[in-house]
């Protein structure tokens, strides 16, 4: 049964100078740009809907190799998916007879009808398709996922982690196999389809947004939501404005006047025109960045109009109302160019006004200075002044007279000049408002001629159509029953095609069979392997009980009573099975044994210490078989659940911030996702740094390393081995991720000069490396010296990290007061310990998987995660360390306590919910107080270390030593 509706658910170390692979960075990188280039996408319709509303609607469809779905959205700019098609189990057909670009998609109890542009584009869908199930088959029978029925990729897709693939492979195919296969090829198609598949088909015309009946009432709550989040700002905003292209230029365009007030935006006055107005708002000014929009009759004339811009519209028009709306337009055009060249000419006219009131402007105070002298009070009669003014008492007086007059005759001329101007204010409103009727007339004018043109055009096919079937039909007059030889070659040649169609569908068919039958014998295997595994469980949890239970019946009677009592070695030989990790030989059946817990962790990390005494080990065990025992609850798998709705919801966008992608950073990024939420996280943190920059900026950097020496090179050589020596990937000099760590290093330290290397950025870029290719692990570790912690926290006076240390003990006082105060009372510098947590994030502090939860939420938020985590690591122990009351005592437990800690949701929900309110603002505050504190002491320190040098140099020839040798000659 069809479906009825849109779906519901919606390299080695050198001993004399360092060796730069610089050209190693970017393999994973083109690999990722390739994969995104290839990315199967593009529009296709689909049959859904019921009753008078059931058709073929586009929807854009978009494959995601992580669940080997195909997703189909109204549009590529929607956020939430319409509904989804299980690939993986999938089977494809099409009918050689029916529709052309129509195929059919099978699934459980599911029958997706959809159709393709063309026949050309339905064929490489259907081969991708195939080609993508066939991936998807093999990847899964290969045991590269987290469980057998998990559909997401149990391996990130980059780091140093990603190389950790040492699975039991099911069945290895045959190069015989692959040939048949590339044998039965259906046909040759044009790569992408031809140009209709792909990210570019998201540019193209669709139907997809025009069609009134492009909606669906099962998925309205859904529709709705992608609506809405087109009004965010920022979004969108690009394709809200309807276009008319024309064959000149795809950079012209004709914008449709369907909205006369958003033609008029208030302009903001040019400051030329401002600076010489009376305040008034008639400042006229061109927007030159707008571009110039061709003619409604240039574009009439080159054959192209409106929304059949790659369709040619005929030259002739029949009928005469057609040509009458012509002429009305034209007569409309001329009209319009002649407003704008009079609102031309008016502006010109103001701006001469404009100057003229300026330069009035400038008379009238010239004037009023010369006035100043002459209204001045007459002098005393007997003073110099008085007796020169005597003398020409008629002239100054003329002066005067003259000046006052031509005062009036200016301010005459000024009102009329503001008269004059508020007429032309007045005529250039009315010629606005006009214009804007004009446009209204001109736009409806424009959908008429439109629809007037389609309908012309569509008499015009008829008439043809018609012509060609008389033309036909009067070929030959005298034997209308007698086949003619045209027609018998047009039968032949569509029986040719309609042989060549089956002889594809049966190639498609045959290889579509083929594919099944290995799917099908695959799932066999891996049923039978489950049901082997499942046996092997069984039988090993029996062995273990039967252990167990001889081992509780033993203990009954004190093991310590005789040297040979049988329950040593009973005791013994189950220490020693529990102890027994899983070795390398043992992975040729793997599938057949139940992996409790192997060497190495999913991280790299050795679980089991080999140095370590036997007790130690038993509890190196221990705690492993816990950690993954709660890597298995229900809470972990949910977390893991969200993870995938989410980033299935944004498979059309790139993660932004957001309330709920900080909760589910906070509950932990599942291993499979790490990395590409660690590599967004970085690249927004750095984004203001790398826009500045060269895309080869880190390339550079390592040329720079290779060709000259750094000083900074010995100790980094020196540290290399010693950064995670429990971590297989930097345990040997031949390790994979030495190198990289080498270079990631090497070129941070020509990066950042005044900090060179400082011990602890050697354990940042590890971590960074496990999930981050090189380049990105450069950007993490700069993200967090430069971006995130304060200036000077890595440099030789680690000012930065002083301070961090005394803003964590305000804060203990504060929210842990109890075990601040029992500190205090036992004198115990808990900064000692906490002192390293903060300057490399808690490597080597908490157990791995802590570790990187941590990590998820400090890419994200920056270094208050610090602060939270390590208070909540007292928090977690708080009452047993108020149970020790012996500073011994409780340095000793202060130095081993995180490693008890192993349940990471406890400790989140204290560290996000027990330690709020905490605002950075705090933070910062406190760092600026507790900085001038530290300044001050270290200045008071280099001032006694410079006394002290002084005195030693004055002291200096007092001082000799004379030796026992001396003293026996």
């Amino acid at each position: 049964m069809h479906e009825e509706e849109d779906g519901s658910e919606a390299g080695s170390c050198a001993a004399s100078r360092v060796v730069v692979a610089s050209r190693s960075v970017d393999v994973a990188e083109a690999e990722g740009a390739k994969e995104q280039a290839s990315k199967l996408c593009g529009y296709l319709n689909k049959l859904s809907g019921k009753g008078p509303l059931r058709g073929y609607k586009p929807r854009w469809f978009v494959y995601d190799p992580r669940k080997c779905y195909l997703y189909y959205f109204k549009t590529p700019q929607d956020a939430l998916p319409l509904g989804h098609i299980e690939i993986g189990d999938a089977c494809f057909s099409y009918d050689v007879e029916g529709e052309e670009g129509q195929f059919e998609i099978r699934t459980a109890g599911k029958e997706f009808l959809l159709k393709a542009p063309s026949r050309q584009v339905m064929h490489y869908w259907l081969q991708q398709l195939q080609q993508k199930r066939w991936e998807y088959s093999n990847t899964r029978g290969s045991g590269q996922r987290d469980s057998w029925s998990s559909p997401t990729l149990a391996y990130p897709p980059s780091g140093l982690v990603s190389k950790d693939n040492d699975a039991f492979v099911f069945e290895k195919l045959s190069d015989s196999m692959e040939k048949v296969r590339s044998d039965l090829t259906a046909v040759e198609t044009e790569s992408e389809g031809g140009g209709m598949v792909g990210i570019q088909s998201a540019r193209g015309p669709s139907s997809a947004s025009t069609n009134p009946l492009n909606f669906s009432l099962r998925n309205f709550g859904t529709e709705l939501r992608n609506s809405m989040s087109y009004l965010r700002p920022g979004r969108g905003g690009e394709n809200r404005r309807s276009v008319f292209y024309t064959s000149n230029s795809s950079a012209e365009d004709w914008e449709l006047v369907d909205a006369p007030p958003k033609d008029f935006p208030e302009q903001k006055p040019h400051p030329d025109t401002h600076r010489h107005s009376f305040g008034s708002a008639f400042d006229f000014v061109r927007n030159p960045s707008r571009p110039k929009r061709p003619l409604l009759r240039d574009m009439m004339g080159s054959g192209r109009f409106g929304r059949n811009s790659s369709e040619n519209v005929p030259a002739e028009c029949n009928g005469s109302k057609p040509f009458e709306l012509q002429l009305r337009l034209q007569s409309q055009q001329e009209e319009l160019s002649r407003m704008q060249q009079e609102d031309a000419k008016l502006r010109e006219e103001l701006a001469g006004q404009k100057e003229l009131v300026r330069l009035l402007q400038q008379t009238l105070r010239t004037t009023q200075c010369d006035r100043q002298p002459a209204q001045r009070p007459a002098p005393a009669p007997d003073s110099p002044a008085a007796s020169d003014q005597t003398q020409s008492p008629a002239v100054t007086q003329g002066e005067i007279d003259h000046l006052e007059a031509l005062l009036q005759e200016r301010d005459g001329q000024i009102q009329s000049l503001c008269g004059h101007m508020e007429r032309l204010a007045l005529e250039k409103d009315s010629l606005q408002q006009e214009l804007k009727g004009l446009k209204i007339k001109v736009g409806e004018i424009n959908d008429q001629l439109g629809m007037l043109m389609e309908t012309i055009q569509a008499k015009d096919e008829v008439i043809i159509k018609l012509s060609q079937e008389s033309s036909e039909q009067s070929g030959n007059p005298n034997d209308p029953g007698s086949p003619s030889p045209n027609k018998d070659q047009q039968e032949v040649d569509i029986l040719k095609d309609s042989l060549q169609g089956y002889k594809s569908q049966n190639k498609f068919l045959n290889k579509e069979i083929l594919e099944l039958t290995v799917l099908r014998r695959n799932a066999e295997s891996r049923e039978k392997a489950l049901e082997a595994k499942y046996t092997a469980l069984e039988a090993k949890l029996c062995q273990v009980e039967s252990k167990y239970l001889v081992l509780l019946q033993e203990v009954k009677t004190p093991v310590c009573s005789s040297e040979q009592n049988p329950a040593r070695e009973v005791i013994s030989r189950l220490l020693e099975d529990a102890l027994q990790a899983e070795s390398p030989d043992q992975q040729e059946q793997h599938i057949f044994k139940p992996n409790t817990v192997s060497e190495y962790d999913v991280y790299g990390f050795k679980t089991v210490p080999e140095e370590e005494e036997e007790e130690e080990k038993l509890v190196a065990k221990v705690r492993a078989l816990e950690l993954k025992s709660l890597s298995m609850c229900d809470q972990e798998v949910s977390v893991g659940v969200k993870w995938e709705n989410y980033l299935a919801s944004t498979m059309n966008r790139d993660l932004v911030r957001s309330p709920e992608l900080k909760a589910l950073i906070r509950c932990g990024v599942p291993h499979e996702h790490r990395s590409q939420v660690w590599r967004w996280c970085v690249s927004f943190h750095v984004k203001k740094f790398r826009d500045q920059l060269a895309p080869d900026y880190y390339e550079t950097l390592l040329n720079v390393a290779r060709d000259k020496p750094n000083p900074a090179s010995k100790q980094i050589e020196l540290d290399l081995l010693r950064t995670l020596p429990n971590n297989k990937h930097y345990a040997s000099p031949s390790a994979g991720g030495i190198q990289k760590l080498r270079n990631v290093l090497m070129a941070f330290s020509w990066r950042n000069p005044d900090i060179g290397y400082c011990q602890g950025l050697n354990r940042l870029a590890a971590i960074a490396l496990l999930y981050l290719d090189q380049e990105d692990a450069f950007w993490s570790l700069i993200a967090i010296v430069e971006v995130f912690m304060p200036r000077d926290y890595y440099t030789k006076t680690l000012l930065g990290s002083q301070v961090d240390q005394r803003v964590f003990r305000d804060l203990m006082s504060e929210k842990l007061p109890r075990l601040h105060a029992h500190f205090e009372q036992h004198k115990v510098d808990f900064s000692l310990i906490t002192f390293n947590w903060f300057l490399v994030v808690f490597v080597d502090s908490v157990v791995s998987d802590i570790l990187f939860k941590i990590w998820d939420a400090f890419l994200y938020e920056g270094p208050k995660i610090i602060f939270r985590f390590a208070l909540a690591l007292f928090k977690h122990k708080e009452e047993e360390f108020l149970k020790l009351q012996d500073s011994t005592a409780i340095f000793k437990y202060l130095r081993c306590f995180t490693r008890t800690i192993l349940d990471s949701r406890k400790l989140m929900s204290i560290a996000f919910g027990d330690m709020n309110p905490f605002p950075m603002r705090q933070i910062q505050n406190r760092r600026s107080f507790h900085l001038e504190k530290v300044r001050l002491e270290l200045t008071e320190l280099e001032a006694i270390r410079q006394t002290f040098l002084r005195e030693r140099e004055t002291t200096q020839d007092g001082r000799s030593f004379v030796s026992d040798d001396e003293e026996d000659n």
